[in-house]
């Protein structure tokens, strides 16, 4: 029997190593494979999705050189510096056209292309100082100096400005290039181009330097006048003699407007002061609105009111000059006047901050309560229709019943509102306030019964009728102050400016009798019961 051989078990057999060849190379692949899968190489497609194109990138640093740039110049950009006799600000801010723009608030403003660059110089007169102003008017011969004067002091603080204007594009862009990208080198990079575009706009704004725009500017606001005022400058070469002389009535009337307006205490927020603006008489004035928003903002106004004749003809299509009572911030109540129509009241209405008070009706603005009613009549051609005295006197005779009937229901009516003084005299004795206008004249009486009646001029200087007369009719309004408390009047002060061509200014205060100094204390307001004789005053007080 043939003998089979034992299987010795420490000797190794002949596939096992062949499997633990195949194993280790399987092992072996697996591994070089596994880490290309982990992290793959990046392929063209996956750069595309992932990393910004070079345009793109550019477009985003620009975007934030040019917000930084900007907010740089808002935060830290300007200089105060004196030229001549006024107190300036300047600054630079970006624009598509350039040019020069200065600012003499509340008188308007004037434009100058002096240069074509993406910046524009705005120039912002603060204050006339009256030592310097008042000794040009003292000593005329110094006005023949004052031409360098205003050149030295414009060169000096555009100097200040340019440095200024540097750092503060270059810290701003800077600074928001670190928040956006968070990288150093990329900020410093939004720094460097914003200084160069600084640099190129002004390199360019002094290629393009115009010397002779000051021989054509552009005036807005009551600055529109100043050529009629102190001629062009071609004639003030011819001139000067003439020209010294009115450019000192200037100065000297805008120093008092600027000292008067300073001293008022009316400036100072009282918290048991209720102001209340009263104007009248617009007559599509579109200057109006610029004096009217520089009087809220300088008195504190808590509410305007406006007597009416807001238009000249009460067409829809004037409609669109009363859009800029939207952006006074402050309440308006309004009625209508003769030169007012349904179709301006209904537009008025639409209006958020405005108030419109006709047939009676009472609101409560401000912490006063109205009551007004709108002129029967509307003439806008200033036709006289037969029995038109008796119709403002029935509207009025109207508007006291309604007065009367506040007044039973425990809400009495502390200012009544009607545009013809004619009307405004019914209410005698059922409120201690009535306001109108339609006179173009400013006045002031108490009525028989202790009613106050207070008469506003033409806000807007009687629109296109200013030049009818002999001397342009002047804009006048009034800051009336009413304690907060027993809501009666304390004191008020009447404004006028003079008109088309003119330049004087005044601002005067007024105070009821009871309340002048050394005046008895006596009950102020209406007094049904008997009659309070007084004499009108046309002027106030």
């Amino acid at each position: 029997m043939p003998r089979v051989p034992v299987a010795d078990p420490n000797r190794p057999h002949p596939l096992r190593g062949i499997r633990r060849a195949v194993h280790a190379a399987t092992l072996k692949a697996a591994h070089a494979v596994a880490p290309r899968r982990r992290s793959p190489r990046p392929g063209p497609a996956l750069s595309l999705a992932h990393e910004p194109r070079p345009w793109a990138r550019a477009a985003g640093l620009v975007a934030v050189v040019l917000a930084g740039a900007w907010l740089g110049l808002l935060v830290v950009g300007n200089v105060r510096a004196p030229v001549g006799p006024m107190n300036t600000t300047m600054t630079l801010r970006p624009s598509l056209s350039g040019g020069t723009k200065i600012n003499v608030s509340p008188l308007g403003s004037l434009e100058l292309d002096s240069h074509i660059a993406p910046v524009r110089l705005d120039v912002n007169v603060d204050q006339l100082d009256p030592a310097r102003s008042q000794a040009l008017v003292d000593h005329p011969e110094r006005f023949s100096g004052l031409q360098d004067e205003v050149a030295h002091d414009v060169e000096h603080g555009t100097l200040d400005l340019a440095v200024r204007s540097c750092v503060a594009v270059v810290a701003g862009a800077t600074a928001l290039g670190l928040a956006v990208y968070r990288r150093p080198r990329r900020a410093l990079a939004a720094g460097g181009l914003a200084l160069t575009l600084l640099a190129a706009s002004g390199a360019t704004a002094y290629a393009t330097w115009n010397p002779k725009s000051v021989l054509e500017p552009k005036f807005s606001g009551l600055l529109s006048s100043a050529p009629s005022v102190v001629g062009n400058a071609r004639s003030i070469v011819t001139e000067f003699d003439v020209y010294q002389q009115e450019l000192a009535r200037l100065v000297t009337n805008v120093t008092k407007l600027y000292d008067v307006t300073s001293t008022l205490p009316a400036y100072q927020p009282d918290p048991m002061t209720i102001r209340v603006l009263h104007v009248s008489d617009i007559h599509l004035n579109p200057a109006s609105w610029k004096i009217i928003a520089s009087l809220v903002e300088q008195y504190k106004v808590d509410v305007i009111v406006d007597s009416g004749d807001t238009m000249d003809h009460g067409t829809a299509a004037e409609n669109g000059f009363l859009d800029p009572i939207k952006d006074l911030g402050v309440p308006y109540v309004w009625v209508r006047g003769n030169h007012d129509s349904k179709v301006t009241q209904r537009y008025l209405e639409r209006m958020k901050n405005v108030h419109v008070l006709d047939d009676g009706r009472a609101e409560t603005v401000a912490g006063l309560r109205f009551a007004g009613t709108g002129d029967p009549q509307f003439t806008p051609d200033r036709s006289g229709a037969a029995g038109a005295e008796a119709s403002e006197e029935l509207a009025g005779a109207r508007l006291a019943s309604a007065l009367r009937d506040q007044q039973a229901k425990g809400t009495p009516v502390d200012i009544a509102i009607a545009h013809e003084p004619s009307a405004a005299r019914e209410t005698d004795g059922t409120v201690p306030l009535v306001l109108c206008g339609h006179l173009h004249h400013e006045g002031t009486e108490v009525l028989r019964y202790g009613t106050r009646l207070r008469m506003e001029g033409s806000t807007g200087g009687s629109g296109l009728r200013a030049v009818e007369g002999k001397y342009p009719a002047p804009i006048e309004a009034s800051i009336l102050y009413l304690d907060r408390d027993s809501r009666r009047l304390q004191a008020w002060d009447a404004i006028k400016l003079g008109g088309l061509g003119r330049t004087t200014a005044e601002v005067s205060r007024h105070l009821p009798e009871e309340n002048k100094p050394g005046a008895t204390p006596t009950p102020s307001g209406p007094t049904p019961s008997g009659p309070t004789p007084s004499t009108p005053s046309p002027s106030g007080s």
